[in-house]
Parts: C-alpha cells; sequence; structure tokens
C-alpha cells in the first residue's frame, strides 16, 4: 500500500514537470536550457516509472483494491508522458534539423514588416540557402499553389484562414501581395514566422508561395511543413 502510494506521487511529480517544463519557459520563470534539461529529465523518469508501474500492478494483483488502483493511476500518467516523449523522439528523428520552409527555393518569399520582429531571434529572418536540398529530400510534396481567381479575392480568403487559425496577423500588403503572420505555439510559447505571396500569372490564375520559418531552434520536427501543407490545402479548398 504505502510502495503504490509512494510510487503515485513520483508519477505525479514527473508529469507535472513535464508538464510545466514548457510552460515555465514560455512564462519567463526558467531558461529555455532548464526547460529542455526538465523535459528530458521528467521524460526518462516517466519511462521508468511506467515501467514499474506496470510490474507493480502484475505483483499486486491479488493485494488491496487500493494499491492496484494506485499503480494503475501511476500508470496511466507516466504511460501518456512516456508516449508523448516517444512520439516527439521519432518525429525529431524521422525529419532533417532545419526550420526554414518554402514553397519557392530560386525566389523564397521574404519577410519584411517581420525582419523587426525577429530582431532579437536566434535564426535570423533571411533565408539560408543551404536548407533547400534537406526539404528537397524530406518534403518533395511542398510547392507553390496555383488558384483560378482574382488575386484579391485569394489574399481575403487567405487573411480569413489566418485569422480562423488565430495567428497573429502583422501585415497585409495588398499592393506587394504580401501577409505576414506569426503562430505562437501552445505548450513552450515559441513563434513560428510565416509569409504569404500572392503572384498573378499570365493567364489571370493566382500563384500563392509560403514561407514558415522558427525563430528558436535547429529542428523545427517538421511543424513549418505541416503549416504550409495545412494551410494551402484550407486555402485551395475556398476555391474547389
Amino acid at each position: 500500500m504505502i510502495f503504490s502510494r509512494i510510487l503515485l506521487y513520483f508519477s505525479f511529480a514527473a508529469t507535472i514537470t513535464f508538464l510545466f517544463s514548457g510552460y515555465g519557459y514560455q512564462w519567463d520563470i526558467w531558461s529555455l536550457g532548464m526547460a529542455f534539461t526538465l523535459l528530458r529529465y521528467s521524460a526518462y523518469a516517466a519511462i521508468g516509472l511506467a515501467v514499474i508501474s506496470l510490474l507493480s500492478i502484475w505483483f499486486l494483483r491479488k493485494s488491496r483494491a487500493r494499491a492496484i488502483v494506485y499503480a494503475v493511476i501511476a500508470f496511466l500518467f507516466t504511460g501518456l508522458i512516456s508516449g508523448t516523449a516517444l512520439y516527439w523522439q521519432y518525429r525529431a528523428q524521422s525529419v532533417p534539423p532545419i526550420h526554414d520552409i518554402t514553397t519557392d527555393f530560386d525566389n523564397p518569399p521574404q519577410f519584411a514588416a517581420m525582419v523587426r520582429l525577429r530582431a532579437d531571434a536566434p535564426n535570423p529572418h533571411e533565408y539560408d540557402p543551404e536548407q533547400a536540398s534537406s526539404q528537397r529530400d524530406a518534403y518533395s510534396h511542398i510547392e507553390p499553389l496555383l488558384v483560378r481567381a482574382d488575386l484579391q479575392e485569394v489574399m481575403d480568403a487567405a487573411v480569413m484562414i489566418v485569422t480562423r487559425r488565430g495567428w497573429q496577423l502583422v501585415a497585409v500588403n495588398r499592393n506587394e501581395g504580401r501577409i505576414e503572420a506569426t503562430e505562437k505555439l501552445p505548450w513552450f510559447g515559441f513563434k513560428d514566422d510565416v509569409v504569404i505571396r500572392f503572384l498573378e500569372t499570365e493567364d489571370g490564375d493566382t500563384r500563392v508561395d509560403m514561407r514558415s520559418k522558427s525563430r528558436v531552434g535547429r529542428s523545427d520536427i517538421g511543424v513549418n511543413a505541416r503549416r504550409i501543407e495545412q494551410f494551402l490545402r484550407e486555402l485551395d479548398r475556398n476555391f474547389d
């Protein structure tokens, strides 16, 4: 009984530490380095405690019901954290360590209004062409969107999607055909910036190019590519 209760306490502590590692950084309680340290070691602890909890359920199967309940709750806590940590570890290893994704390698959409907001960001606003090769290998499906509609109409639809997704709309330049926005990720509060460029083709259609870049971190774990893919798919559906 005492062992099961202690196991539950430790499991709860590991879970709270894992969850608040990111929020603590977002709320400026500790540094990013400390946040990742807490995240890493709480994940290790959760995996170990999940194994112990699972074994405890087996050995306590003939014990008092409350002891088994404690062990089951401990396993649910740590199993969820362990699964989350292993999933993100798998994602990190399955994609290249890049953080700047574009639909146009030859002429990537450029940030303008966003330059000032990214002044202190570890990742500069300029596009690094060395990332193009890695993106081609990992995200060959990321490409420009061609819409059979007026440019201003397509921009209006894009603004609505940005608003609907809860992104911060930084700039809408209709003369230059450019939208800039920022998405704040919920856990660590990381900010990723996007620039969307609209060009009228010779046939009167609208070509949409998009670029998404993280302000912090060497690898985005595929977040920027997924953001572009989902946004352009949603924009395309508006004109089906």
